[in-house]
């Protein structure tokens, strides 16, 4: 695997001159999880939900949009349409309406279309622009003013946004879009404490590419790991938990919550969450 693919902008989630044991304490969050209809987006949904966290769910099926959420209990669910930009910038507002507030948004949808870029056309490579990447721009600068500081924001980019594949100019170049632009705001939000993470994930056999809306795919590499890819995902999530409660307790002398921070004690540290599995390198 190339040094640039895998999970870019993961916080380490145990400080390596810190004493005291790995303990990330993340999972009162309130995450929302955008396209979680699909194989990626319905799998950290998933693990987010296992692990202890509150889930809001977004996408486009009105049926398998409740069919995920009566999967995860029930939990909140948001529908949109990509072509509704201005929609997608409001989903963040909705999540934290229905969730009492929002710590991190997930972003796990796109498009894909294959052929020569001579053969594509302005309509098809619009198409993919919008799907891929200002859709889940859209969704994610709306939640910006929701997470607050130390808050996450992430988005499955996939490899070829920094390896494009021939056959894919305009799939390539759309993703690639989407990370050029979680890269700047990284850089922005820093002051905020901000996690973005950019989950450049391999070719994963989820039969994305098997409902292409132009050409047909070419020989794909065999697919890889889909459990260990969003394992690495979500243990980025709770590295921006961990550096969040971290702060809080720099800031306050207190632990999350409020009261002693002696274990044990009311408010004190709650057990440690198991930590996951990692499947892709972590990149700054």
């Amino acid at each position: 695997m190339n040094e640039t693919d895998g999970l870019r902008g993961a916080p380490p989630t145990e400080p390596a001159d810190s004493p005291e044991p790995w303990n990330p304490e993340p999972w009162n969050w309130r995450i929302l999880v955008v396209g979680a209809t699909g194989v990626i987006g319905g799998a950290v949904a998933t693990a987010v939900r296992a692990a202890g966290a509150e889930v809001a769910v977004a996408g486009r099926d009105p049926a398998r949009l409740a069919a995920v959420s009566a999967r995860l209990g029930g939990c909140p669910a948001l529908a949109f349409d990509a072509y509704d930009l201005a929609g997608c910038g409001l989903l963040g507002a909705r999540a934290a309406t229905a969730l009492g507030g929002l710590d991190a948004v997930v972003t796990a949808f796109g498009t894909v279309a294959f052929g020569r870029a001579e053969e594509s056309s302005d309509v098809l490579d619009e198409h993919l622009f919008t799907v891929n990447a200002l859709a889940p721009i859209a969704v994610l600068r709306g939640a910006l003013g929701q997470i607050g500081p130390g808050g996450a924001l992430a988005s499955v980019t996939g490899v070829v946004a920094s390896r494009p594949s021939a056959g894919m100019a305009g799939y390539s170049a759309s993703k690639a879009a989407l990370g050029a632009w979680l890269d700047a705001v990284r850089l922005e939000q820093r002051r905020n404490r901000v996690t973005v993470l950019d989950a450049r994930f391999p070719h994963l056999d989820t039969g994305f590419a098997d409902r292409a809306v132009a050409g047909r795919p070419p020989r794909l590499p065999p697919g890889g790991d889909l459990e260990s890819c969003v394992a690495a995902l979500v243990e980025g999530l709770v590295g921006a938990a961990a550096r969040r409660a971290g702060a809080d307790r720099l800031r306050t002398g207190h632990e999350p919550g409020g009261g002693a921070a002696a274990d044990g004690a009311p408010g004190g540290p709650a057990p440690s969450a198991p930590r996951p599995a990692v499947g892709l390198p972590r990149q700054p």
